[in-house]
């Protein structure tokens, strides 16, 4: 049997309120469950004590017969301190599109050509000036 230790979701509409189960994982999200494990609040701040608990020891007990733990779930388990942080790599996520990624181009190739510009007439102005400068010096 494969099992996992997830989250079943609780509460009404807009109010989330999570358990934290050992569930086979052929059983629906919400439905037939082992033991309850543990719950999780969304709605609390971040640094509440009463956001996730879990019963450490029973969490333990399935990771040592086998059971899986989703991803978020292992998001807890590693801010406890029971798994090791693991590296995760959202490459696509924060990457912008393309239409975005377009728009950034054509800013960065404005940018450069505004650079260019700059620089080229203070670098004409000066030759300029210098043949003025030759020019009141021959009078």
């Amino acid at each position: 049997m494969a099992m996992k230790i997830r989250l079943a979701r609780g509460g009404s509409k807009k109010r989330p309120h999570y358990a934290i189960v050992a569930a086979d994982s052929r059983m629906a999200r919400d439905g037939r469950f082992i033991e309850k494990l543990g719950t999780y609040n969304p709605l609390l701040p971040k640094d509440s004590e009463d956001r996730v608990k879990m019963n450490m020891e029973r969490v333990q007990y399935w990771l040592d017969k086998g059971a899986q733990p989703t991803d978020r779930v292992s998001r807890f388990l590693e801010t406890a301190g029971v798994l090791p942080k693991k590296e995760r790599a959202n490459l696509k996520k924060g990457e912008p599109g393309k239409a975005a990624q377009d728009r950034a181009k054509e800013k960065a190739e404005k940018a450069a050509a505004a650079e260019e510009a700059a620089n080229a007439p203070a670098e004409e102005a000066a030759p300029a000036e210098e043949a003025a400068a030759e020019e009141t010096a021959s009078e």
